[in-house]
């Protein structure tokens, strides 16, 4: 699976988009949609980021599209996920963005705002269909209710964790229904624990600049982490108790080690068995199976709030069309055959995500028992808790994201004090907000 880390996804986001050519606020109107003319060559280009693997798929699911439309040619591309932000942000500059890019949630607003997606919504019911996209994943598509990009791939929060480690230290995962408090506590019990195993055990890495989960947590507290017109809606108060929320464990030095975290990288405590649990994107957790060489990882839920787990789904992998495409049904029609042809569930399986439409769900070949089985199940029993619209970031969000991570690792080191990191992330928000 080629999904990002978090730290991965942090670290890229801090590219900074040159959408100097920007027209206005939105996407181009490109007139009504009509239905892929059959009698006229079209030739399409499509970018996505990811590996041969994720390459070679695309391949596959492309040579059959072409088929159904002999009329059409897609001319494809493909980078790693730094370069392929840098590439977009050139060609975003000139208003030449490809055809159909694969799009990010973190990047939506910077694009989509800006004029160089188009809106899809009236491609809806003529080349594209979106009824098998559950609602709240469309959200996160979507600005002031306008659709820029449609998630073909999905996922949500959860905790992985190694099952035989925490088997070898004595401990169970928590009780279904916990809470952020019984984690904490869970958590403490957990560094215990592993304290006398050769090599030592620890929980978890430091929560405190795990941005996706806090913005999940205020989501619990019942509260949208941005607006609806691209503004932060949370405080520094809010900020400030999250912070609370982990100093027990900072101070009882229960958490992972920035020092041994460094020195493992690129890989990480989990898939190193250093560590029970990373607290992720689940659909990660297959690829971290692969790294770690045993299939001793699962899926525990996350905690629940007052209100319950207030969870949602997270695009892992969205497609937009550009503003400036000279062939907006065509795009469109492409978009569509990779959001719900059963075919293109059957040749990527889980490996860009668990599939939106519950059509390429079903052509999925999964053997019972494998980590993508507990992957599905996982999502399975936590579909009813999915009541939440995904947040979309505002602009600029990559890089608060970035220096959140960035300040927690100096208070890890001993740097700053949590006083301290509340104050400079918070005021680094505020700035960075003004400045877009």
């Amino acid at each position: 699976m080629n999904l990002p880390r978090v730290t991965g996804t942090v670290a890229a986001l801090a590219l900074t988009v040159g959408l100097t050519a920007a027209c206005g606020n939105g996407g181009a109107d490109a007139g009504p949609a009509a239905p892929v003319p059959t009698d006229e060559d079209i030739t399409l280009t499509f970018a996505w980021w990811g590996n041969d693997d994720r390459a070679a798929r695309y391949e596959e699911a492309i040579d059959v599209f072409e088929e159904e439309h002999p009329n059409i040619t897609v001319q494809t591309q493909f980078q790693a996920w730094d370069d392929y932000w840098t590439a977009r942000s050139t060609e975003a500059a000139g208003s030449a963005l490809p055809d159909v890019v694969q799009m990010d949630a973190g990047y939506v607003r910077q694009y989509g705002a800006t004029g160089q997606l188009a809106e899809l919504d009236g491609q809806v019911g003529v080349n594209l269909d979106l009824d098998g996209v559950d609602d709240t994943a469309l959200a996160s598509g979507q600005i002031e209710g306008t659709t820029y990009a449609v998630p073909v791939s999905l996922n949500t929060q959860s905790i992985i964790y190694n099952a035989k480690l925490l088997e070898e230290i004595g401990m169970e995962p928590p009780a279904e229904g916990y809470t952020w408090d019984d984690l904490v506590a869970w958590f403490a019990d957990v560094a215990e624990a592993g304290a006398e195993h050769d090599p030592q055990v620890y929980p978890i890495g430091d929560m405190t600049g795990n941005n996706p989960w806090f913005l999940q947590w205020l989501v619990q507290q019942g509260k949208a982490p941005f607006t609806d017109d691209g503004q932060i809606a949370f405080t520094q108060d809010d900020v400030q108790a999250w912070a609370d929320l982990w100093a027990p464990l900072r101070e009882a030095k229960a958490f992972f080690p920035a020092q041994r975290a460094a020195q493992l990288e690129p890989k990480t405590g989990l898939n190193s068995a250093e560590v029970v649990a990373e607290a992720n994107w689940d659909t990660l957790m297959p690829n971290y199976v692969a790294e770690l060489g045993s299939d001793d990882l699962d899926l525990m839920p996350i905690p629940t709030g007052d209100d319950g787990k207030k969870m949602y789904w997270h695009s892992g992998v969205m497609l937009s069309t550009s503003a400036s495409s000279s062939h907006p049904d065509a795009a469109a029609a492409l978009v569509d055959f990779l959001t719900n042809d059963p075919r293109v569930g059957e040749i990527f399986g889980t490996s860009k995500g668990v599939p939106s439409t519950q059509t390429q769900k079903d052509a999925m070949k999964v053997e019972e028992g494998t980590p993508d089985d507990r992957l599905l199940r996982y999502e399975d029993a936590q579909a009813g808790e999915i009541t939440e619209p995904a947040p979309v970031p505002v602009e600029g969000y990559g890089e608060i994201e970035v220096e959140m991570a960035r300040l927690s690792e100096e208070m890890q080191y001993g740097k700053l004090t949590d006083a301290e990191f509340v104050d400079q992330w918070f005021a680094y928000v505020q700035d960075t907000v003004k400045a877009q």
